[in-house]
């Protein structure tokens, strides 16, 4: 059995090698007690406070000491007032974006937004009237489904297309456009992309995003595109921003970036959209303009600077580096030792689309295997989506030694059936 060692939690945050700074992942830090979503709300959210958590979309590593000490540098001053971005902030973002995807966009197409799903919130009701619709394809990160609902717009699904490995477990999910240009009618108003995909861990095709584009433009519908794992994409792949793929795409899109999931600061606010169409651009930038949701805070605005430089081009590095190792050897310890789960390998994020179905398991058992047999805290598939039947979902963004732990608990607990 694999144990969580003490020695693991004295290893210095980084050590210097050849006057590189050597960034220390296998760092185990305790995370109880501050108010954190991932692990103080385990009780409340299972039943059960002492699961080793594989759930919430953040990670365990530690937030870069650049982005840390760049914030007690601003806490040195006395008074906290109402802050200025700053000439220089959005020129910074609009370098960031054009360094890692090669996509030129003017600071002026930029804007704050409070958040990803906040972001959903304040185009949905910026641009749609009630009765209107907005598809989603499904299985999904659950905001897409939950956030129009509540808004009070229909949801219709789009379900992504299973592509299956010669063993019959998941390999990937490819667009049923076919089927999307099906669903439109008169009502239909939105489309909520998400690119990279999660759950699935999906880059989608530069020609796919193109021929949706293409679609959406002819028919009048506004796409939504959440990005905000376009930073993290793993085996050198190129990440396609949708907006860049075409003059269709620049033209009917709105998209959600952010730096939050990159560099392990989603408690610090500092997400930002991107709007090229003049139309959309005055409406939303208007928008939030009124609502004072453009307005980012004295912390969002000092912590996307300190990660957007050199320093935080190397953290990222050799961050995805240790989480492509992570992925690495779930999917090698599973294919070994759990032949019956199989780990879809994602192409973005730290995010693991687990295939249980050969376990056999109706969906509640297969949650009470990870949960009450496992000791486990994963995400339930199917609060992706109906389509999520039969998987779950794992953080992998975290220490080694926590998920070699997680791994062998859950093959004893599979043992055990």
């Amino acid at each position: 059995m694999v144990e969580l060692g003490r020695e693991d939690t004295k290893k210095s945050y980084f050590c210097r090698v050849s006057h590189e700074i050597m960034y220390n992942f296998d760092e185990i830090i305790d995370r109880h007690g501050t108010r954190c979503l991932n692990v103080d709300t385990l009780e409340e959210t299972f039943g059960r406070p002492d699961l080793i958590s594989l759930w919430v979309a953040d990670m365990d590593f530690r937030t870069p000491d650049f982005i840390t000490d760049a914030l007690r540098r601003r806490l040195d001053h006395p008074i906290l007032g109402y802050p200025s971005t700053g000439a220089d902030y959005f020129r910074i973002v609009s370098d960031w974006v054009y360094r890692l995807h090669g996509w030129r966009v003017e600071p002026g197409h930029f804007r704050y937004i409070p958040g990803i799903v906040r972001g959903f919130g304040l185009a949905l009701r910026c641009f749609l009237s009630p009765g209107d619709k907005v598809i989603i394809q499904q299985p999904v990160y659950h905001p897409f489904r939950e956030v129009p609902e509540a808004c009070g717009f229909e949801v219709v699904d789009n379900p992504l297309k299973p592509v299956y490995d010669a063993d019959g477990f998941l390999k990937t999910y490819e667009m049923d456009l076919d089927g999307f240009e099906a669903l439109i009618d008169d009502r239909t108003r939105m489309m909520m992309l998400c690119n990279p995909h999660n759950p699935g861990g999906v880059c989608f095709p530069e020609e796919t995003l193109r021929r949706l584009a293409d679609i959406c433009a002819s028919r009048g519908i506004i796409v939504i595109s959440d990005e905000i794992h376009a930073e993290m994409l793993l085996g050198g792949r190129k990440h396609h921003p949708f907006a860049s793929v075409s003059e269709n795409a620049a033209q009917c899109s709105i998209s959600f970036m952010a730096p939050t999931k990159t560099f392990n600061m989603a408690g610090v606010v500092s997400s930002y959209c991107v709007v090229l169409n003049p139309e959309l651009q005055k409406k939303f930038f208007s928008y939030l303009e009124a609502n004072e949701t453009d307005y980012p805070s004295i912390f969002s605005a000092e912590a996307t600077r300190a990660a957007y430089t050199d320093e935080g081009m190397e953290w990222r590095r050799q961050m995805l580096d240790y989480v492509e190792g992570n992925v690495r050897f779930v999917c090698g310890w599973l294919k070994e030792h759990l032949p019956q789960v199989h780990a879809v390998p994602p192409e973005a994020s730290f995010l693991i689309w687990l295939d249980c179905r050969r376990l056999g398991l109706p969906q509640h058992q297969l949650v009470d295997l990870f949960v009450n047999r496992a000791g486990l805290a994963l995400n339930d598939g199917t609060m992706f989506g109906p389509e999520g039947e039969g998987y779950m979902r794992m953080n992998a963004g975290c220490p080694r030694s926590k998920l070699a732990l997680a791994l062998e608990k859950l093959a004893a607990a599979v043992k055990s059936l």
